[in-house]
């Protein structure tokens, strides 16, 4: 205390000088802290816009006996006002990451879309912000791109992703804001300005622009390096025998396109090499289709809630069935916890539903039945697995950037 008092008038003016120069010296450091530290980006982004697309995603090579089947890049349904580029699907990539985006802070696109499981959510139903349940099971989003129609969820109430990746923001259960609210978080989040800029040119921060980049960054989100892949290049087409298969899965594959069922082709659903849905329906209304899950429609009419149309009551969307073996549980309800159990649905459960898909109806109008073996629903699982795009579910482009 004794030190102090003796300090001079003009010594402690000197302390205080000296003071605020030291604070006016962190707050230029503040000022000047980068506002992507916060990211774990790359200093040149990840390549999201030149996809090197395997041969048999560009070509049809299934032999003229196999009707229905097109090239994957025919049903792509990237919109020419919204192409893919790096810098669009590197601020698409930390939207879909960041959990401040939710009414608490809780929740992300990536929460019930994880790389993990096949960017698909390993519960039944997924988890809102306050803990409430998704009303259906969360869909795998790998090869989201190559759905004819451009329409989304289950029921395909949103037209194209890029309104379908604005909706879980503003649903109750899901991250409880309103479209305002997000722009608001946003636009309060240092790192974005930058990253808006680089992907539009400016730093406006708008729901038009927040849709635009998160679509271009789950389009990018495509399977080309599963087993699968690696021995279709092996071959001149898909229904010869893949040399890096197992005889098993060789069999599955066999299975799996077989034309000599009591019913079309698994493939007859799951088409082109991309494993997606058919092409565009005749009517254009819809290719969603009802698998014979139940006998009658009761608390989820699938489509029909968003249509009205009667012939499209508990028809649901048909996912790529790319990493399939990672999106347990299955179904829109997730229903079945095992490959093994839709193996068996097909195989002995199909339902007599007034909009079964007419491939699944005999000749007198009764549900088919594939009555597989036990040996042949094996390798119809073991084809399955070789579907898994093991490199997708740890690339860092595709991963968390706030890690």
């Amino acid at each position: 205390m004794l030190l102090f008092k003796r300090l001079s008038r003009s010594t402690w003016v000197l302390i205080l000088i000296s003071l605020i120069v030291s604070i006016a010296a962190c707050k230029k450091d503040s000022d000047n802290t980068d506002p992507l530290a916060e990211l774990n980006l790359p200093s040149t982004p990840y390549d999201y816009e030149n996809i090197v697309f395997p041969d048999h995603y560009l070509t049809n090579d299934f032999p003229a006996g196999f009707p229905f089947q097109f090239a994957a890049m025919e049903s792509d349904n990237t919109p020419l006002d919204n192409p893919t580029t790096n810098e669009g699907a590197t601020l698409g990539r930390v939207l879909f990451y960041d959990k401040k985006l939710s009414a608490n802070g809780t929740i992300s696109c990536s929460s019930c879309h994880k790389q993990a499981n096949g960017f698909s959510d390993d519960k039944v139903l997924s988890d809102g912000f306050q803990g409430g349940k998704t009303r259906r099971h969360s869909m795998g989003i790998v090869n989201a791109r190559f759905y004819d129609t451009g329409k989304f969820f289950w029921d395909e109430r949103a037209a194209t992703l890029e309104d379908q990746v604005l909706m879980p923001f503003q649903d109750a259960v899901e991250m409880g804001l309103t479209l305002q609210q997000l722009e608001q978080i946003v636009q309060d989040q240092l790192y974005y300005a930058p990253l808006f800029a680089d992907a539009f040119g400016d730093e406006t921060i708008n729901a038009d622009r927040i849709s635009k980049a998160l679509s271009q960054f789950v389009r990018s989100i495509v399977s080309v390096n599963s087993k699968y892949d690696q021995g279709r290049v092996l071959v001149n087409n898909p229904i010869l025998d893949f040399p890096n298969f197992t005889a098993e899965e060789n069999l599955g594959k066999q299975l799996f396109y077989s034309q000599n069922l009591v019913a079309p082709s698994c493939n007859s659903c799951h088409m082109s090499e991309a494993f997606v849905a058919p092409l565009l329906a005749p009517n254009g209304t819809t290719i969603a289709t009802n698998n014979g899950l139940d006998s009658v429609s009761t608390s989820d009419l699938g489509v029909f809630e968003t249509t009205g149309i009667n012939n499209q009551r508990g028809k649901f969307k048909v996912p790529s069935l790319k990493n399939i073996a990672q999106r347990a549980p299955f179904m829109h309800d997730g229903r079945f916890a095992t490959l093994e159990e839709v193996i068996d649905h097909y195989s002995t459960g199909i339902q007599n539903h007034p909009t079964l898909q007419p491939f699944l109806i005999d000749s007198i109008g009764n549900p088919v039945q594939y009555n597989f073996t036990n040996q042949e629903k094996a390798t119809l699982v073991a084809f399955l697995n070789t579907l898994t795009d093991l490199p997708l579910t740890v690339d860092d482009k595709f991963s968390n950037p706030f890690n």
